[in-house]
Protein backbone atom coordinates (compact mmCIF):
# COMPACT_ATOMS: atom_id res chain seq x y z
CA UNK A 1 0.00 0.00 0.00
CA UNK A 2 1.43 3.03 -0.93
CA UNK A 3 0.65 6.32 1.75
CA UNK A 4 1.50 9.75 2.10
CA UNK A 5 4.15 10.87 4.84
CA UNK A 6 3.52 13.79 6.55
CA UNK A 7 6.44 15.51 6.91
CA UNK A 8 5.14 19.55 7.69
CA UNK A 9 5.37 20.68 11.40
CA UNK A 10 1.80 22.11 10.58
CA UNK A 11 0.20 18.59 9.38
CA UNK A 12 1.70 16.88 12.43
CA UNK A 13 0.79 19.86 14.98
CA UNK A 14 -3.01 19.11 13.23
CA UNK A 15 -2.68 15.48 14.27
CA UNK A 16 -1.87 15.98 17.82
CA UNK A 17 -3.98 18.45 19.03
CA UNK A 18 -7.32 17.22 16.84
CA UNK A 19 -6.60 13.44 17.05
CA UNK A 20 -7.52 10.93 18.98
CA UNK A 21 -5.10 8.57 21.25
CA UNK A 22 -4.78 5.06 21.33
CA UNK A 23 -2.01 3.25 23.07
CA UNK A 24 -0.28 -0.07 22.98
CA UNK A 25 2.53 -1.77 24.75
CA UNK A 26 5.18 -0.35 23.22
CA UNK A 27 3.81 2.42 21.27
CA UNK A 28 1.00 5.46 20.99
CA UNK A 29 -0.89 6.07 18.13
CA UNK A 30 -2.35 9.49 17.32
CA UNK A 31 -5.22 9.40 14.72
CA UNK A 32 -7.54 11.45 12.58
CA UNK A 33 -9.63 10.34 9.46
CA UNK A 34 -8.74 12.27 6.56
CA UNK A 35 -9.43 11.44 2.52
CA UNK A 36 -5.59 9.40 2.18
CA UNK A 37 -3.53 7.52 4.58
CA UNK A 38 -0.86 9.61 5.71
CA UNK A 39 2.00 8.79 8.29
CA UNK A 40 4.96 10.20 10.37
CA UNK A 41 6.93 9.10 13.21
CA UNK A 42 8.13 10.91 16.04
CA UNK A 43 11.61 10.05 17.76
CA UNK A 44 12.95 12.53 20.66
CA UNK A 45 16.26 12.56 21.93
CA UNK A 46 15.22 10.65 24.69
CA UNK A 47 15.53 7.19 22.89
CA UNK A 48 19.09 7.69 22.67
CA UNK A 49 21.74 9.36 19.89
CA UNK A 50 20.72 9.22 15.86
CA UNK A 51 21.88 5.67 15.12
CA UNK A 52 19.44 4.62 17.92
CA UNK A 53 16.36 6.82 16.49
CA UNK A 54 16.54 6.22 13.09
CA UNK A 55 16.39 2.19 13.53
CA UNK A 56 13.39 2.95 15.62
CA UNK A 57 12.67 4.86 12.57
CA UNK A 58 12.64 2.63 10.52
CA UNK A 59 11.15 -0.41 12.26
CA UNK A 60 8.02 1.83 12.94
CA UNK A 61 8.01 2.64 9.42
CA UNK A 62 8.57 -0.96 8.38
CA UNK A 63 5.77 -2.18 11.32
CA UNK A 64 3.13 0.13 9.68
CA UNK A 65 3.74 -0.36 5.43
CA UNK A 66 3.41 -4.19 6.80
CA UNK A 67 -0.16 -2.97 8.80
CA UNK A 68 -1.61 -0.84 6.64
CA UNK A 69 -3.11 -2.60 3.62
CA UNK A 70 -6.35 -2.76 5.57
CA UNK A 71 -6.83 0.81 7.96
CA UNK A 72 -9.22 3.42 6.63
CA UNK A 73 -7.74 6.66 5.89
CA UNK A 74 -6.54 8.29 8.30
CA UNK A 75 -3.63 10.66 9.17
CA UNK A 76 -1.61 8.37 11.36
CA UNK A 77 1.48 9.70 13.93
CA UNK A 78 3.11 7.02 15.46
CA UNK A 79 5.09 7.76 19.22
CA UNK A 80 7.51 5.11 20.29
CA UNK A 81 8.06 4.00 23.89
CA UNK A 82 11.24 3.96 25.85
CA UNK A 83 12.66 0.64 26.08
CA UNK A 84 15.52 -1.59 26.42
CA UNK A 85 14.73 -3.31 22.66
CA UNK A 86 12.49 -2.58 19.59
CA UNK A 87 11.47 -4.59 17.04
CA UNK A 88 9.20 -4.89 14.00
CA UNK A 89 6.92 -7.89 15.32
CA UNK A 90 6.30 -6.16 18.95
CA UNK A 91 5.29 -2.91 16.94
CA UNK A 92 3.11 -4.92 14.35
CA UNK A 93 1.62 -6.82 16.80
CA UNK A 94 0.59 -3.48 18.94
CA UNK A 95 -0.36 -1.45 15.56
CA UNK A 96 -2.85 -4.68 14.34
CA UNK A 97 -4.26 -5.09 17.96
CA UNK A 98 -4.74 -0.63 18.33
CA UNK A 99 -6.41 -0.65 14.71
CA UNK A 100 -8.75 -3.78 15.85
CA UNK A 101 -9.59 -1.87 18.74
CA UNK A 102 -10.22 1.85 17.40
CA UNK A 103 -12.21 -0.25 14.75
CA UNK A 104 -9.50 1.67 12.03
CA UNK A 105 -9.45 -1.57 9.95
CA UNK A 106 -10.94 -1.78 7.27
CA UNK A 107 -13.69 -4.98 7.27
CA UNK A 108 -15.07 -4.60 3.35
CA UNK A 109 -11.30 -5.70 1.88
Amino acid sequence: MNYLRLKKRKEISAVLKNGKRARGETLTVVYLPAERTAMAVCVGKKYGKSVARNRIKRLLREAFRLRAEGILPCRVLLIPKVAEEYSVAAFGRDLGRIFRREKLEDRAR
